[in-house]
């Protein structure tokens, strides 16, 4: 799945720098902040499973922690980190609470890193 980087192939030999594309891309990046705050929430297995599950139905804390063969405790900590990063929102039924994706972007962001991840297993 890596590819070799220690064969100083993947290395320019010299250092030149093509100023017109330079010029042009100056000043374009974005404050990616916030994008690199996202996948750190999301380098977790525990919470990716989680969105994962979500993406299929809303579900309450039980019914996560028994999927995932954890504990109510555990999956809330999880649920909390994904609600404060605006993943995943909840409702209350009486005493149970039942959770749900906050919106339809983080489906195709999971989508799109499932589809990323069989394409690099795919083409090895």
């Amino acid at each position: 799945m890596e590819d070799k980087i220690d064969d100083g192939k993947d290395i320019c030999e010299v250092f030149c720098i093509e100023k017109e594309k330079v010029r042009r891309l100056m000043n374009t990046i974005p404050d990616m902040l916030g994008l690199a705050e996202l996948f750190k929430v999301l380098a977790d297995e525990t919470r990716v499973k989680i969105v994962y599950l979500l993406s299929k139905d809303e579900l309450c804390v039980c019914d996560i922690a028994t999927l995932l063969n954890s504990t109510v405790s555990n999956v809330s900590h999880h649920l909390r980190v994904l609600r404060t990063a605006h993943l995943v929102r909840f409702r209350r039924e009486g005493k149970q609470v039942f959770y749900i994706l906050d919106d339809d972007h983080v489906v195709h962001i999971i989508k799109e890193g499932f589809d990323h991840v069989n394409h690099i297993h795919q083409s090895r």
